[in-house]
């Protein structure tokens, strides 16, 4: 088969949606089918383009054996509403473009992932001109956890978008959801079930491992030999409440053994930055960005990943790749997420759960991981075997595009 696969994020820019995409689509190649993917010129989460794509409107390259379409966006290091808004429609229009003037030969089928939920709107309109069935990934339920977190406040806006996203909903022959949560909120909203595909967020089990070597060469680079280390590696932004590990932080600053790796950047990171100046914490790390490749080593370097969300009811449906990330390489979690991944991790008894937004209670979880070592270890190998079991990204790919071969 050939598939168009619209998603405004992709390598070499890091981040859960971005590997799912990537992972997916270098899947589905190395099973026999041709894949192009539309998306944007790198910038994603600093909002800086790089100087190899400024003064291009578009690019097609190779990446793998996909064949990559990527085009301009306006993007921002300032990410408020307005440019927030200008970012998504740039896209919305440039992927519309080029996917009528620039993704060339027959396509059985559109597959568009959201949020944000305009590259439903740029699927809807290449699948109404090209007459391309349309299959549309959710992620994550937007507008809804937008309006949860406060970046969606106007009532016209909110409506626009919910008839935006119901447009998407109605016109795809599937609905792909990621969680147990988001597929009962489409049954309640009158999605039919036979509408509805269930593939869960995974791990790449081969490139996320643990490695002895490579937690020695980083704890030495970063002097934490000795130490007990928490990490939390990924997107700062709106939705994780990072402030809370920085709390948890100073409350421990005591505790010399202790320390905890923050890695990643966002929208939220010039803020935490100068929180933790602010705390001249001398056991906090805050790290910029790291290459996808790099990270099994950071996670292997740590004794326990931390997995945090704000307290929001939406975040009770959701079920961070985090998690299978710090699984597959051996690593307990301490998960501040109630619901699905709360269910999940006590189930398979991969890590403890600490109420969210709780800074005190963070403290004394991770006194506790630390006095039990033997018990890390048993939580980490749960942890792995289940992700082997049930998460593997290449096994959900190819599970996927399975069901979609006999749909189509």
């Amino acid at each position: 088969m050939h598939i168009l696969y619209l998603s405004q994020y992709f390598p070499p820019e890091a981040g859960a949606t971005q590997t799912r995409a990537y992972e997916m689509a270098r899947t589905w190649v190395r099973l026999g089918h041709q894949v192009t993917v539309l998306t944007e010129f790198p910038n994603h989460p600093s909002g800086i383009i790089p100087p190899d794509y400024r003064g291009k409107y578009i690019e097609i390259k190779d990446l793998d054996g996909i064949n990559v379409i990527r085009v301009w966006v306006k993007a921002s290091p300032k990410k408020n509403f307005h440019n927030r808004m200008l970012f998504y429609l740039t896209y919305m229009l440039n992927a519309s473009l080029a996917g009528l003037l620039a993704a060339h030969g027959k396509f059985n089928f559109i597959y568009a992932t959201s949020p944000p939920l305009f590259v439903g709107a740029a699927a809807l309109f290449l699948s109404y001109t090209r007459r391309i069935p349309l299959i549309f990934e959710v992620r994550d339920l937007w507008p809804e956890s937008a309006v949860a977190l406060g970046e969606l406040a106007s009532p016209k806006a909110i409506t626009l978008a919910t008839r935006l996203e119901e447009q998407c909903y109605n016109k795809s022959t599937q609905v792909v959801v990621v969680t147990h949560g988001i597929y009962d909120r489409l049954l309640q909203r009158g999605i039919a079930k036979s509408k509805l595909c269930f593939v869960p967020n995974g791990a790449n089990t081969d490139l996320f491992t643990y490695s002895a070597s490579g937690r020695q060469r980083i704890r030495s680079e970063l002097n934490l030999e000795g130490r007990f280390v928490a990490i939390y590696a990924g997107i700062h932004g709106l939705a994780q409440g990072l402030e809370t590990i920085l709390e948890a932080a100073r409350l421990l600053q005591s505790q010399e053994d202790i320390h905890i790796l923050m890695i990643g950047d966002g929208p939220k990171k010039a803020e935490l930055l100068e929180l933790a100046g602010r705390y001249n914490l001398p056991n906090l790390t805050m790290l910029p960005e790291k290459p996808r490749e790099q990270i099994p080593d950071y996670l292997s370097a740590a004794d326990v990943a931390l997995i945090p969300l704000k307290k929001v009811e939406i975040f009770k449906g959701a079920l961070p790749s985090k998690i299978f990330d710090a699984w597959s390489c051996s690593r307990p979690v301490l998960l501040s997420i109630n619901g699905e991944a709360r269910q999940i991790v006590e189930s398979v008894q991969g890590g403890i759960f600490v109420p969210l937004e709780d800074p005190d209670k963070m403290a004394e979880a991770l006194l506790h991981m630390k006095a039990i070592p033997a018990e890390r270890q048993r939580m980490g190998e749960n942890g792995l075997n289940y992700t082997r079991a049930n998460h593997s990204r290449t096994a959900l790919a190819e599970k996927l595009i399975r069901h979609l071969e006999e749909l189509i």
